[in-house]
């Protein structure tokens, strides 16, 4: 049996592996394995695609998130706003700082955050609202903005699952600060960990680099304890030449995107809602099987060879790690609903419109069953 997977990194491999290897002989050739000429000159391009003036690229996506809050004054002693609806990452990000996540419940139609339930989950000793860009399109963030207006409360934004995403013309990171990620299976993915944080604060990104250094911009000159969290030649080489690629595979997600709503009209399935003025970049297509049949219908995709998952599974609050939070089921009924529902089908750029006819007909059988 022929599969058809969630993503397909061979495919994507396929198409950059000569450049990808000239890159590799120009690392190599440098012994610039960490940072170096090719992490400067992704760092300065991948700036250039968001439009926003700074970038740092780091290990990856869950340290740029923690680095991006840190430099931000997230510490000990602060709260942080976060939605339930989130990979665990955005979540321990926020603990490793030493703030405490403060949860809310996710919109029912988009499943991004609630920004109204978040402006009101504020208190004095609320640092920052990170909104998660869930599944390649962004949350609403100018209402986030408007609305921690004059308050000493920063917004960073997850943005591990938008890359060229934009909403009314711009993308993460134009508000303030955003971090990233770049592991393989992210729209712009690396051939292992990676990531960055992308701000228009010039102190913020100074600041982000010297923690990400030992705390130090200078070898052997620690101005405060930093990690030890940078960006490597090889997967900025990797990250440089597919970039030049990314538009065009995010348009290709567009394409297929539209294929599978065409597709599943009928069907009894929500489809995925794209919030107005947004450009969406469908890092996943994620649909609903309602009446409790989500499991079931998976499972059975699964057994035809179709890489169907759930993104996710279990909301933040559920997870015995954030337990002590003592939220308790019933606390976000949108999230918890929308975990118990949700199914996300294969999209990538490479997919096919028999591939797609196949996955939509294995999906049709399985609800019939």
């Amino acid at each position: 049996m022929t599969t058809i997977p969630l993503v397909d990194l061979k495919a994507a491999h396929a198409e950059v592996a000569e450049e990808v290897e000239t890159g590799f002989k120009r690392v190599i050739a440098d012994t610039a394995f960490v940072g170096g000429a090719e992490v400067a000159a992704f760092e300065e391009e991948y700036a250039a695609f968001t439009g926003v003036p700074h970038c740092v690229g780091v290990a990856n996506g869950t340290d740029a998130l923690e680095l991006a809050l840190r430099a931000a004054g997230v510490g000990p002693g602060s709260e942080v706003i976060l939605p339930a609806n989130t990979f665990i990452a955005t979540a321990e990000a926020v603990a490793r700082a030493g703030a405490r996540p403060v949860l809310v419940d996710c919109d029912p139609d988009t499943y991004l955050i609630d920004t109204d339930a978040a402006l009101a989950a504020m208190t004095p000793t609320t640092s920052a609202i990170v909104p998660v860009h869930l599944y390649g399109q962004l949350a609403p963030v100018e209402l986030l903005v408007a609305g921690v207006d004059g308050a000493s409360v920063r917004i960073v934004e997850d943005a591990a699952q938008c890359q060229g995403a934009t909403r009314y013309g711009v993308q993460a990171g134009s508000h303030g600060i955003a971090a990233t990620s770049f592991y393989p299976g992210k729209n712009l993915g690396a051939y292992g960990d990676a990531g960055a944080v992308v701000t228009v604060d010039r102190e913020v990104a100074a600041a982000v680099r010297m923690l990400a250094n030992h705390g130090g911009v200078r070898k052997y000159e620690h101005e405060v304890v930093g990690f030890n969290s940078r960006l490597d030649g090889l997967q900025a080489a990797v990250l440089r030449t597919k970039l030049a690629r990314l538009a065009a595979w995010n348009s290709a997600r567009r394409v297929a995107a539209a294929r599978y709503d065409d597709l599943l009209a009928g069907l009894d399935v929500v489809r995925p809602v794209t919030l107005a003025g947004n450009e969406h970049v469908w890092h996943l297509y994620v649909i609903r099987v309602p009446g409790g049949r989500r499991d079931e219908v998976l499972a059975r995709l699964n057994a035809e060879g179709i890489g169907a998952g759930i993104h996710y599974p279990v909301p933040v609050h559920l997870t015995q790690a954030f337990a002590y939070l003592r939220y308790g089921r019933g606390s976000f009924p949108h999230a918890e609903a929308t975990a118990g529902e949700i199914l996300s089908l294969p999209l990538h750029p490479h997919i096919t419109a028999d591939q797609q006819e196949r996955v939509v007909e294995a999906l049709a059988s399985a609800l019939a069953a």
